[in-house]
């Protein structure tokens, strides 16, 4: 066994998380998530026993059934209820010394000036501890619907303008202002040298600007860029942009081609390696026989109705509207939503020529209590970091991102029995660094 590995978790600041319910069970204490002081604690449990970051999924949209929302997500809270974390991040901020914090924001919402002035004011509170998760958008139907736009815009056409959008962003973080160029010399009355600020002078397709940014560098200038997508057009974009890479899980051996994948496309382009990481839900107990029971309660949370919702969120798809007995290839021959919402979550289940596709109640089955979730371990301490190893090793990652089933109750089980295991097998050597960048790429 060899190679250091990074840990995150993956949160929202919702009742829970992975588009599956938790939030009833007695050990959990997610629907607590509109008390600040419950992220705190959560922020300083993490920053002490290593976790390298936390990770907040964002967005404005929600599962559509047919032609309005799925009555599930409101019921259960699935993937609906939630406040923008962005605002959240300086409380935490301020309660933590070393751990990171990344946030998700949605190309094509804002301008790219108003995000890049949002991350610099962030990356500034924290001293260099930000990083920004870049999405496309999620629930794509439900965005257009509540934004006012009479079109759902492309899959691809999403990627071409968020590559515009970032490509511009980083125009004002990385160019707009030079070395020393803020002087703020009170002998002098000078706050900044203006041979040392640029115009910013870009004229894309989807985006222009001609102006000055106004925000002075800040530690890392350019916070942490994160991807998530594994489709295409996000492995592409992923090997042009990204630092990190949050894949989704499969198999063991299909993760590994993605990430194979992604890392071959950034040396193609000249670009380091990303650092990949993909989903981990992790149930520890004392016992292999009590990780098991507590897995058990979480399934018996789950139906039918779960599913279908957080798949029609992610794909446009309602899958208790096809028939149970076919296979998501109905879809196709109906003209359907196919390739334009979330397309990593419909291609896993077309088939190849050596898998056959599974049908639709085969898919329902298989996602229940599953949801957007990743690789799943269950057990004690050692079996979980057994497991944690092995997986790294056979998908060919980097890390991992915590997707608690019972809230804070399980960031704690991985933190303080699971990460010292890892730690003195090698695999979670203390990294240095200034900055979040330093410390998570080295």
């Amino acid at each position: 066994m060899s190679g250091a590995l990074r840990f995150g978790v993956f949160e929202v600041f919702g009742p829970q998380v992975g588009g599956t319910v938790s939030w009833p069970h007695p050990l959990s204490d997610s629907i607590e998530f509109a008390d600040p002081q419950h992220w705190v604690r959560l922020a300083r449990l993490m920053d002490a026993t290593g976790y390298d970051f936390l990770f907040f999924a964002d967005g404005f949209g929600y599962p559509i059934l047919g032609d309005d929302i799925a009555p599930a997500a409101v019921r259960s809270g699935i993937n609906f209820s939630g406040y923008d974390p962005a605002t959240l991040l300086p409380l935490l901020m301020a309660a933590t010394d070393r751990l990171g914090f990344v946030v998700t924001a949605t190309t094509g919402i804002d301008h790219p000036v108003q995000l890049a002035r949002r991350f610099s004011t962030l990356d500034l509170v924290s001293n260099g501890r930000i990083g920004w998760n870049i999405v496309t958008g999620a629930s794509q139907n439900a965005v257009a619907e509540l934004f006012g736009h009479e079109a759902l815009m492309p899959h691809d056409v999403r990627y071409a303008l968020a590559d515009e959008f970032v490509r511009l962003a980083r125009a004002y973080w990385e160019d707009a202002w030079d070395d020393g160029a803020l002087v703020a010399d009170r002998a002098t009355g000078v706050y900044a040298d203006a041979a040392r600020v640029h115009r910013t002078m870009f004229e894309g397709e989807h985006y222009r600007s001609r102006g000055y940014f106004g925000a002075p560098p800040t530690p890392q200038r350019t916070p942490v860029l994160f991807q998530a997508g594994t489709s295409p057009a996000g492995r592409a974009f992923a090997a042009t942009h990204a630092e990190c890479v949050f894949v989704q899980a499969t198999s063991p051996a299909h993760t590994r081609r993605n990430t194979d994948d992604i890392r071959a496309r950034a040396a193609a382009a000249g670009r380091p390696a990303p650092v990949v990481m993909v989903g981990l839900t992790a149930i520890v107990a004392e016992t292999i026989e009590r990780g098991e029971e507590l897995a058990r309660e979480f399934d018996a949370l789950q139906d039918d109705d779960v599913v279908a919702t957080l798949y029609a969120g992610n794909t446009g798809i309602d899958l208790r509207s096809l028939d149970p007995d076919r296979t998501l290839h109905q879809v196709l021959e109906a003209g359907g939503p196919v390739g334009q919402l979330g397309t990593s979550n419909i291609e896993r289940f077309l088939g190849t020529p050596g898998s056959p596709a599974p049908t639709v109640r085969e898919i329902l089955d298989s996602l229940k209590g599953q949801g957007t979730r990743g690789f799943r371990l269950v057990g004690d301490a050692a079996t979980v970091a057994d497991g944690v190893e092995r997986l790294a090793d056979e998908a060919g990652v980097d890390g991992f991102l915590l997707e608690p089933v019972f809230g804070t109750r399980d960031v704690a089980a991985f933190g303080d029995a699971v990460l010292p295991i890892l730690r003195e097998r090698g695999r979670l050597p203390r990294r240095e660094g200034a900055t979040f960048r330093h410390r998570l790429l080295g």
